[in-house]
């Protein structure tokens, strides 16, 4: 039987809560209406398996009979960055100079969300980086999992090296692109 796509549609929203435990979360629609369940797959199938709360999100979604639910992610749209640097290691950058740090491409080794902080390590070179949880809240990021794909922004903070900027790993491809 074919797929009834008369029911799909794309819309923009902000991420109500998802919970990476339980492998979904809810998406408030700009236009209104149910709320739209996020299922942990379809944001795996963008690259992320997590999302923060009040994120900015494009999806498609499909009316069930069970209600609407997400069936692609098009974009996330991480919070705008606050004009104070949200850790005192950034304090001494201005936000031009984070910005233009390239992405480089990255695998988180581990990450706890209880302890608010974890490491991951960037292709082609020995040391680790040091991932905060507040620099993956900015950007619209709620946990991270062992061996997860990234793209970071890496800067010398005062306790070694430590991303500024978190994405998924499809950005420093695209970042590549545009500065060949």
């Amino acid at each position: 039987m074919a797929e009834d796509l008369s029911s799909l549609q794309q819309i923009q929203g902000l991420v109500k809560w998802f919970d990476p435990t339980k492998g979904f979360g809810f998406v408030v629609s700009d236009l209104g209406g149910p709320d739209i369940l996020l299922h942990v797959n379809v944001l795996r199938n963008f690259g992320q398996s997590s999302v923060a709360d009040g994120t900015r999100v494009e999806i498609v979604t499909h009316r069930t009979d069970r209600g609407v639910q997400a069936v692609e992610v098009l974009a996330i749209h991480p919070p705008e960055r606050e004009e104070s640097p949200v850790l005192s290691d950034f304090a001494d950058f201005d936000l031009s100079d984070l910005t233009s740090k390239p992405l480089v491409p990255a695998r988180v080794k581990w990450f706890n969300k209880g302890k608010g902080f974890g490491f991951a390590n960037i292709f082609g070179r020995s040391e680790d980086v040091f991932l905060h949880v507040e620099v993956l809240r900015q950007s619209g990021l709620a946990d991270l999992q062992p061996g997860e794909a990234l793209a970071v922004r890496v800067i010398d903070g005062k306790r070694g090296q430590m991303a500024a900027e978190v994405q998924a790993w499809e950005a420093a491809l695209l970042d590549s692109n545009q500065d060949s």
